[in-house]
Parts: structure tokens; C-alpha cells; sequence
């Protein structure tokens, strides 16, 4: 029988690409012997100082640190076991409701999740940004800083960590479709010396 492995993956809550790509794990843990955990980076964060973003970016970052300071809460006073259910939660609602991420959304999320709605005021404070940078640097450091989210980190095959940006793809693939792709980026990712597989992408985020 194959040991299972743990697989981590790092999101922004507010990227799209980032909620198909964790949708796709949720359907690989289902048919491969892997559990996900999840972990929160910042978009905000990672594009801090960059004078060369366009304009509407700009604006999207400015509202891109509420969700992820209200999940780095969620995570330090609940554990990490907490950011699925509010992952899901605020996804859901960001990503197929198409709600404004705002207090409100938070506080929904918050207890779609089960959790204390009272955590939402973490999206106007700086008390987690700490956790928030250690979280995103814990995540982005083994890939570089010139990629976003999503992250995946997991075990090779001789013990050494594979780590790497994406794969973005949409719609999700399900059931051995989602596997298949798991058995191919974890052999590209871990060919020693491998780094790019690319093409423009020419369709917007489907989240069938």
C-alpha cells in the first residue's frame, strides 16, 4: 500500500486561480494517498514596493489584505486545522457568490466555518501581520518571489521537499482526471533542473 503524504498548499484567498487550484487538491485527496493542508500567503505582501503593477491590480491589492489577515487569525488562534473550513468558506462566497470582500463577507465566512465571527476585525488590524509575513515567507521562499499563488510543497520520492507555482488551470479537474494531473506536475516538479512549462492563458477563471 502507498504511504500517504502530506501536501501543502499556500493561497491568497482573493485569487482566483488560487481557489480552482485548491479545488483540484480537494479532488486529488480523493483518488491519490495525499491530505492537503493549507497555509495563507499575501498578494498584498508579495507585491509590496513593485511600481510596475497596473492600475487596477493597484486597486485590487489595497482590499487584498482583509482575507488574508482575517485567515492568519483564524489559523493562530484555532490552528491550522481552521483554514480549510474558512478557506472553502470565504471562497465560496468571493469566488462563486461574487460577494465584495468586506467586514460582512468576513463575518459570514466566519461562521459558515464555524468560527467567531469577532475574528473579522483582524481585516483592519496589523496585530497578525507578523504570523501573516512568516506564513507567506514559510510558503514563497523554496519557489522564489517572482511567482503568486498557488504554492504546493510535498515530498519527493528520496526525501527532499518539491516545491513549486501551480499548476494554474481551470475548470478543476475531478476524480482520476485530478489525479492524473497530480501525477504529472509531481513528475515534472521533481526533475532536477526543471523550472518552466507555460502558455498564455486564453480563457478567465471557470469555477464549474
Amino acid at each position: 500500500m502507498t504511504e500517504r503524504v502530506t501536501a501543502d498548499m499556500w493561497f491568497d484567498p482573493a485569487c482566483p486561480w488560487a481557489w480552482i487550484t485548491s479545488r483540484w487538491l480537494l479532488e486529488v485527496e480523493k483518488v491519490r494517498p495525499v491530505d492537503i493542508r493549507f497555509h495563507v500567503m499575501s498578494l498584498a505582501v508579495l507585491n509590496e514596493g513593485r511600481e510596475d503593477l497596473p492600475e487596477d491590480y493597484r486597486e485590487f491589492l489595497k482590499t487584498a489584505w482583509g482575507s488574508v489577515r482575517v485567515a492568519i487569525a483564524a489559523e493562530r488562534k484555532f490552528g491550522n486545522e481552521a483554514l480549510r473550513p474558512l478557506y472553502t468558506a470565504m471562497g465560496t462566497r468571493i469566488h462563486l457568490g461574487k460577494e465584495e470582500r468586506n467586514r460582512a463577507l468576513y463575518e459570514a465566512a466566519l461562521s459558515d466555518a464555524g468560527l467567531p465571527v469577532e475574528l473579522a476585525a483582524a481585516a483592519d488590524s496589523t496585530e497578525y501581520d507578523e504570523a501573516l509575513r512568516a506564513s507567506h515567507e514559510a510558503g514563497m521562499r523554496p519557489v522564489g518571489m517572482d511567482v503568486g499563488t498557488p504554492v504546493i510543497h510535498v515530498p519527493g520520492p528520496d526525501g527532499q521537499q518539491i516545491a513549486f507555482f501551480g499548476p494554474v488551470v481551470t475548470p478543476a479537474p475531478k476524480g482520476e482526471a485530478a489525479g492524473r494531473l497530480w501525477d504529472g506536475t509531481l513528475l515534472v516538479a521533481g526533475t532536477p533542473g526543471f523550472f518552466e512549462l507555460k502558455r498564455t492563458r486564453d480563457v478567465a477563471p471557470s469555477f464549474e
